[in-house]
């Protein structure tokens, strides 16, 4: 497999695909300033009344279950309908799977409603979905990305989804072919919100890009970057969001191909 990385980020800013998001509450702001600067245009609706309209209005869904509540939970299976209909893609972000039996049951409900195209978390969340043995604490992970191939593997499998597991090596999974991302900094990890812009632009490259397994590993690829050159003018929590977006809005088509370290 040959990404063209450098095509890829110029279709996406040619392009600027509407990316619909149902998140949550703490995430917001961050999410949508990431998505536009890379290049791509956020929505942020979840209102019962407008899923399904701005469903077809985007051309990928991103469903983050951070902050749930019954009608948002509503909203997301309304619209993931009527997203799958479209054959545009669905990415799903499991936040804290494993946490409660309440959180635990909305995955389920959604995974029985439209197998989403990128699933998108932790290693204990993926953990969890899969039904591995393994524990979150609270939404943060408890164990090493290294440590959940398998479960990505079972995952993939089950749902038929490309699998993306966040970590210091980031791990894409398509069945039995998987793939390794080392890019990233740790201080990533002590940001809120970075998990959550990481399925936002998955979404974005889902949107302009017919290989999701292949969307995926940009989505990684690209954060991690985007990481790393932050890093280089801001090592506190703070600035780093700043710089991370203004690494984002920087990013050239070169650096993202020469900068990006991936495993086959």
């Amino acid at each position: 497999m040959e990404i063209n990385f450098k095509e890829s980020l110029a279709s996406l800013r040619t392009q600027t695909p509407l990316v619909h998001n149902i998140t949550n509450y703490v995430v917001m702001n961050f999410t949508a300033n990431a998505l536009l600067a890379l290049g791509a245009s956020p929505v942020m609706a979840h209102a019962l009344e407008e899923v399904e309209d701005m469903a077809a209005l985007s051309s990928a869904l991103v469903i983050n279950i951070g902050t749930l509540s019954a009608q948002w939970v509503q909203g997301m299976e309304l619209a993931m309908t009527r997203t799958l209909a479209l054959q545009k893609p669905i990415i799903l972000d499991p936040v804290g799977a494993g946490a409660t039996p309440y959180r635990n049951l909305v995955l389920s409900q959604l995974l029985s409603n439209a197998s989403p195209t990128i699933i998108r978390g932790n290693a204990s969340e993926v953990q969890a979905i899969a039904g591995f043995s393994g524990h979150t604490k609270g939404v943060d992970s408890t164990v090493s990305s290294s440590e959940s191939v398998d479960a990505a593997i079972a995952l993939s499998k089950a749902t038929g989804s490309v699998v993306s597991v966040s970590g210091a090596t980031d791990v894409i999974v398509q069945g039995e072919q998987v793939v390794f991302v080392d890019n990233g900094v740790a201080l990533m990890t002590r940001v809120t919100g970075m998990g959550c812009s990481a399925s936002a632009i998955a979404g974005a490259f889902a949107a302009i890009h017919a290989e999701p397994f292949e969307a995926a590993v940009l989505a990684a690829v690209c954060m991690g970057v985007c990481g790393e050159i932050a890093y280089e003018t801001a090592q506190l929590p703070g600035s780093f969001q700043i710089a991370f977006l203004d690494a984002l809005s920087a990013l050239t088509p070169a650096q993202f191909a020469e900068k990006a370290r991936v495993r086959y």
